[in-house]
């Protein structure tokens, strides 16, 4: 049967829409915190409604229903596109407001032409992009012509018009600048929230692979003490003594996985691999060819035999297993073979700890394949290239 091949896979992270509401939830930054911060620039129509209130405006009734129609089109689209800019009723309202500004400007000049920049600003609240720079830049031209032509004053013109343009480009740029300081914040978290979830990750694979493969030893040795007090006193006694060499090492490992400074070393997990194959009555067949891996490379497979010799001695119930290490300039391959019974509902096809090794390996762009043996039994295979990193380790 073809092993069964096992590759890690990432999950796409959730992304922003561009078109959302206007002011992200946040705790801080710079721009304004709510639309209100808005609100009192209204009061650039108090010379028009001191117009009205005094009688100073043709029709004043109609000069006061103006009034009254922009300021609760400009309250609404700025309270909307704090919301949501994208809304439908945010162009009706901003079109209803350049109708009243065209309307009261042309007709009464003067004071009225304050309604110009603050049209220019609600744009700014609103729009983005080429459409921003559009609108603001004919409102800009709007206001100056009319300035120059209701009022005869070229000043009256400049005002007009450098008002609306820095309204509607300095309101937008304050407003984007708060946007991506909070995207900034939210990506920043979202880092640091992944960093915590790989790190946990990292902890608990080598705690599985630390604990699973140091009590199957201990069992085992015990086991063996126990067979032998009755007849041999002092073989009992150097089981018990590996016993207590193989918990202190456990302790001194599980302090290393901790600070995340643990590395193991492939020379080292193969003796201990014999030594638990042969506690538990497994022949151990190790073999070595080619050069010698990379320390990383070497401590990532050492990992591969801990875990592979681990599930032998638990679940196989073999008589032989065969440990391959083959090297070449480009990379290393480990193949742990046993002669036990078939895996197929048994916990090595679906142990965790493989899981956890092939998303290791994938990391350092190596793979991890397990399945059932060509004559039987159980065989782990893993492939790595012989220089990785040093934060594959991680």
């Amino acid at each position: 049967m073809t092993p069964v091949t096992h590759t890690q896979s990432e999950r796409p992270s959730e992304a922003q829409s561009g078109s959302g509401p206007a002011q992200p939830r946040r705790k801080g930054g710079p721009g304004p915190r709510s639309a209100f911060a808005f609100l009192p620039w209204l009061l650039l129509g108090m010379g028009a409604f001191s117009n009205v209130v005094r009688g100073e405006t043709p029709n004043p009734w109609v000069g006061g229903i103006g009034l009254l129609v922009f300021n609760s089109l400009y309250v609404s689209v700025v309270l909307q596109t704090f919301r949501r800019r994208d809304a439908r009723w945010t162009y009706v309202a901003l079109t209803g407001m350049a109708a009243v500004t065209f309307g009261l400007a042309i007709g009464y000049g003067g004071p009225w032409l304050a309604l110009f920049p603050l049209l220019s600003l609600a744009v700014g609240t609103a729009l983005r992009g080429r459409r921003l720079a559009w609108t603001v830049g004919a409102l800009t031209v709007s206001a100056a012509v009319t300035g120059a032509w209701r009022d005869t004053d070229a000043w009256s013109a400049v005002t007009s018009g450098y008002g609306t343009l820095l309204s509607g480009l300095v309101t937008a740029a304050i407003l984007a600048l708060s946007e991506k300081v909070v995207e900034l914040r939210e990506t920043r978290e979202e880092l640091a929230r992944v960093a915590v979830e790989q790190e946990r990750l990292r902890f608990s694979r080598d705690l599985h692979d630390l604990l699973g493969h140091t009590l199957s030893l201990i069992v085992v040795k015990s086991e063996a003490a126990r067979r032998l007090a009755p007849h041999d006193r002092d073989a009992s006694l150097r089981q018990i003594a590996d016993i207590e060499t193989v918990g202190r090492q456990a302790l001194t490992e599980i302090r290393e996985a901790v600070t995340g400074y643990r590395e193991s070393s492939l020379g080292t997990e193969l003796d201990r691999a014999r030594d638990t194959l042969a506690s538990a009555g497994i022949e151990a067949v190790v073999r070595r060819s080619g050069p010698a891996p990379s320390p990383v490379t070497g401590a990532l497979l050492a990992w591969v035999v801990r875990e592979a010799v681990t599930n032998v001695v638990r679940h196989s119930g073999a008589t032989t297993c065969r440990i391959e290490v083959t090297g070449t300039t480009d990379d290393t391959r480990l193949t742990v073979t046993d002669d036990g019974r078939s895996p197929g509902k048994g916990a090595q096809a679906s142990g965790s700890g493989l899981r956890g090794l092939t998303e290791r390996l994938a990391q350092a762009g190596g793979e991890l394949e397990w399945g059932p043996g060509e004559r039987g039994g159980f065989r782990v295979t893993a492939r790595l290239s012989a220089d990785v990193g040093q934060e594959a380790l991680h």
